[in-house]
């Protein structure tokens, strides 16, 4: 087994591009540390996945020129303190335009990038604080006009709607069918989000 090893140095958002410790070890970075992200659970990855081949076959019904990616993508994320952050979300969906020019490049989107069009990330018990808070945050401030929480410890979706420069956020349980405003013809229940065997 190979185990990742711990980096105490803080980085800067150049170095942490160029970053490699030769494993296949997935860092976000945070405040300029390196915080490796874990695998996740099954039905962490099941989820994803499963958002991610329902986007991408609303795009294909709907002829827009958009595609969704999982893990593919990072969000540089401002943050207050000195050092940078960049986000890898569970989920993004970008133009086609936006994928076409990260393709040749490292696939972050910078802070003076249009942003996605939306991100999800789903909750783990790790991650709960940072997906609810710091997330929501700097996704926030970013623009990103969607943002899902998709929580399978409490069984439920919340959807962040950027309105007049601030998210509102709705909550569905359940049977609930998710409202989303970018997906608005999207018919997906929570618990067809949530059971998703991908």
């Amino acid at each position: 087994m190979t185990t990742t090893p711990k980096v105490t140095r803080k980085f800067t958002f150049a170095e942490y591009l160029a970053y490699n410790d030769g494993t296949d070890t997935r860092y976000e970075l945070i405040n300029g540390e390196l915080i490796p992200m874990s695998l996740g659970s099954g039905q962490h990855g099941s989820v994803a996945e499963f958002l991610n081949l329902c986007f991408r076959a609303e795009i294909l019904r709907q002829k827009l020129d958009w595609t969704s990616k999982q893990m593919l993508i990072g969000v540089r994320s401002p943050r207050a303190g000195r050092w940078d952050t960049s986000r890898i979300p569970d989920v993004v969906v970008v133009s086609l335009t936006q994928w076409r020019e990260l393709r040749n490049r490292e696939a972050v989107i910078e802070l003076n990038e249009p942003p996605s069009l939306l991100v999800v990330e789903v909750v783990s018990e790790s991650t709960k604080t940072a997906d609810y808070r710091a997330k929501r945050v700097e996704y926030n401030v970013l623009s990103i006009p969607e943002y899902w929480i998709v929580d399978p410890l409490t069984n439920k979706v919340t959807v962040f709607t950027l309105i007049e420069e601030l998210y509102e956020s709705a909550e569905f349980f359940a049977d609930d069918y998710i409202k989303s405003p970018t997906f608005p013809q999207l018919e997906l229940t929570v618990e067809q989000v949530l059971s998703a065997d991908t």
